[in-house]
């Protein structure tokens, strides 16, 4: 079946008063198993091998493409889901997404465009029938859910998704000995088990543990979703040159335990060696764009009259990230201009607040 474009909606931010975790994940996995199929013998591969087909999770769903795209040929997207789930919370199936992030792959090119999408953003959901924040998709259906409505609001076929849970962050980036990030300020922090204060870190340059990165990665004191999203990104760009540098080479096998362990995808092994070409064709560190979506707080009545917070994306910086994403993934403009328009009062309302997924809030003030 052909790419059907779908119609774009709503999308709000706010700023957000209950806790939450937030990851930034990432593309770094694949790049890790694709290496180790070729680092040091057949001790990682059969290690890579054996991890990736316990995370092989093939999804049931109808193709947006004529033929379905292999990566070491196409031009191919990714989503990147980063569940709010670990252990402590029992890996709820009804988790919210806090992270999600779309890569589009450009085989020419060897370049990836990484673009945010912030988890208030206001969205038709296609399975529900109505608009809501995006980050209920994934709690209303799991990764499908979440696929769909990405490509309605994006114009895009996904073609593959990525799952990992809060645990694989910190496990990761402690496997490789920490990344190298800029701290833009000082900021005090809660750890993973929730204890309030417990990650302390300085403006500057530094090499952060999984904690204090996840603590960086979460912060939304001193800015905003939009900035928050960024520094995910910058996360994501250290993890992965920290983990296709020479020292990390070493590293691998903890490494690919921590991804085994905590991911879920429909990219099988085979097709997760085939990115390699990605990681060694800018000199060990990918050529990847990052993208954002502008857009502006919004607030709208729920169904018992109390306002809650959106995210309201920028229509015409929608259409453009949306044609951008199109071109790399060289879609041509077909579909473009058949995005409906993002006013609020359009289509019907939503029923934030109202989903059953307080398993997966554990220990937060549940207001959305």
């Amino acid at each position: 079946m052909s790419y059907d474009g779908r119609n774009a909606q709503k999308v709000r931010r706010r700023k957000v008063k209950r806790r939450r975790r937030v990851f930034a994940f990432i593309l770094l996995p694949l790049l890790v198993l694709a290496l180790s199929a070729t680092a040091y013998g057949a001790y990682l591969y059969n290690k890579a091998e054996t991890a990736m087909n316990s995370t092989y999770n093939p999804l049931e769903r109808e193709t947006k493409r004529d033929v379905a795209v292999q990566p070491d040929v196409d031009n191919f997207s990714l989503l990147i889901i980063g569940v709010d789930d670990s252990s402590k919370r029992g890996f709820s199936n009804s988790a919210r997404s806090d992270a999600l992030m779309v890569a589009t792959f450009n085989k020419e090119s060897k370049s990836i465009k990484l673009l945010s999408i912030p988890r208030d953003s206001y969205v038709q959901i296609p399975k529900l029938g109505y608009q809501d924040k995006i980050t209920h998709a994934h709690a209303h259906g799991g990764p499908l859910t979440s696929i769909e409505t990405v490509e309605q609001l994006l114009d895009i076929p996904i073609d593959f998704y990525l799952k990992l849970n809060f645990d694989a962050f910190i496990e990761i980036i402690d496997a490789l000995g920490g990344v190298e990030v800029e701290v833009p300020y000082a900021l005090s922090e809660q750890d993973s088990n929730d204890n309030a204060g417990a990650i302390q870190l300085e403006e500057g340059l530094q090499t952060l543990n999984g904690e204090e990165a996840l603590a960086l990665a979460r912060t939304r004191k001193q800015d905003n979703d939009i900035m928050r999203g960024q520094r995910q990104q910058e996360i994501v760009k250290a993890m992965m040159k920290k983990a296709v540098s020479v020292d990390a080479i070493s590293k691998y096998g903890d490494v690919i335990e921590a991804v085994g362990n905590n991911m879920e995808t429909d990219l099988s092994f085979d097709q997760m060696k085939s990115l390699i070409s990605y990681a060694t064709s800018s000199g060990m560190t990918p050529d990847i764009e990052m993208l954002n979506l502008k857009g502006q707080d919004m607030y709208l009545p729920n169904s018992n009259g109390n306002r809650v917070y959106y995210y309201q994306i920028d229509d015409t910086g929608l259409q453009e990230v949306i044609s951008e994403l199109q071109s790399h993934l060289d879609l041509g403009t077909t579909n473009l201009g058949q995005n409906e328009s993002t006013d609020p009062t359009n289509g019907e309302s939503s029923t934030d607040g109202e989903i059953s997924t307080e398993s997966s809030e554990a220990g937060y003030n549940n207001e959305y």
